[in-house]
């Protein structure tokens, strides 16, 4: 399927946020995703996974996380350096800063003509992110993919961004995506997030655990790459931001 890409600046309380809107060439509508990245911010790799969901017939809207400081228009290099500047990026954008951004995008997609439900998913800090986008009753469905920090409520500058004590406010469907070897949300982290969605009567959650799975097992550049476990997470993620 071939697609049509373009970046566009979105107005926020801070100042635009760049964004780049992925959709199926030709005539729509189709439903949209906020997708939010990994902390490297509009990598190719990145790019990638938007171009991917695009072609599965949405539009997809992937914003900078950090579009209001010093990385703003920067994609990170997978290395050291830029590890570090990723999460000196997140630890100087407090909670609320986040989700005005995410309003502000969201705002956009429900203005957009091509657009019909809005949906979310992200990886990393940005599955987190995708859950706290699924606390907007706008969100029709959410994938989280191996999301860090929610399981103690780490996000940006804020020790406890109180995330899952609101699971209750989740109106739309949820996936979860895990790894079992991921050092980040680990098997009582996510027994963590389990125990406090079904605390929320949030018993229809589906839960995806890949076997052997490291953290980032999605991205395709670096040695923690699977393929395999990638292509199985992505079916699942499309059927079910297509309603299934």
């Amino acid at each position: 399927m071939k697609l049509r890409e373009d970046e566009v600046r979105v107005p926020a309380p801070e100042g635009d946020i760049r964004t780049m809107v992925l959709r199926p060439a030709g005539d729509g509508p189709w439903p949209g995703i906020l997708l939010y990245t990994d902390i490297f911010q509009l990598t190719e790799s990145s790019l990638r996974s938007a171009r991917r969901l695009a072609s599965a017939g949405f539009v997809v809207c992937a914003p900078e996380l950090y579009p209001h400081g010093p990385l703003a228009g920067v994609a990170l290099e997978f290395d050291d350096a830029g590890k570090q500047a990723g999460l000196a990026g997140a630890a100087a954008t407090t909670t609320a800063q986040f989700d005005a951004d995410r309003t502000a995008v969201l705002d956009m997609m429900e203005r957009h003509p091509d657009v019909t439900t809005l949906t979310a998913a992200g990886f990393c800090l940005g599955g987190h992110l995708a859950f706290r986008a699924a606390l907007d009753p706008r969100v029709a469905a959410t994938v989280c993919f191996y999301p860090t920090g929610l399981h103690n409520g780490a996000l940006g500058a804020d020790p406890d961004a109180g995330t899952l004590a609101r699971a209750a406010d989740v109106r739309g469907r949820l996936m979860l995506v895990f790894g079992t070897r991921d050092p980040h949300v680990p098997a009582d982290a996510r027994l963590r997030i389990l125990s406090a969605l079904y605390a929320a009567g949030r018993e229809d959650t589906e839960v995806h655990l890949y076997d052997g799975g490291e953290h980032a097992f999605m991205r395709d550049v670096g040695p923690r790459h699977d393929p395999a476990l990638t292509d199985l997470a992505y079916a699942e993620a499309v059927s079910f931001l297509h309603g299934r």
